[in-house]
């Protein structure tokens, strides 16, 4: 499949144009932080390929890449807690993007069971559950 998305345009184009070209890293990935719509809490971070971004925007589910299994995953295709997407933003240099979501199923978005990824603090040099 060819990239669906222009080369990366440059300097006031890039920073404040409204073509979106993604700026993709050495291995075709970008970072995508998604949280909740309705509380901003931030449920995971993960990996997008042009093709899954493509595919997020086309079908307004979340779509990533799993860097480990080396493929394209929609969230929530096997657990029920597919990401109903409301909201797409791209940081200023366009190698970042925001997706606000709905989580569907039981609300979580974390594959060990909790709601979010970020269920553990540090204290003191130490990680602490706290869901």
């Amino acid at each position: 499949m060819s990239d669906p998305f222009p080369p990366p345009e440059t300097g006031p184009a890039l920073e404040r144009g409204t073509v979106l070209t993604p700026r993709f890293d050495a291995a075709g990935l970008i970072c995508a932080v998604t949280t909740h719509a309705d509380t901003g809490e931030v449920l995971m971070v993960a990996w997008m390929n042009a093709e899954a971004l493509r595919l997020t925007l086309e079908t307004g589910a979340a779509h990533y890449w799993s860097r480990s299994r080396r493929s394209l995953w929609k969230k929530g295709e096997t657990s029920g807690q597919i990401q109903s997407v409301v909201e797409v933003r791209v940081d200023c240099d366009q190698d970042a993007v925001l997706l606000k979501v709905r989580p569907q199923g039981d609300g979580g978005a974390c594959h060990v069971g909790f709601r979010s990824c970020f269920y553990r603090v540090v204290e003191n040099g130490a990680l602490v559950e706290r869901p």
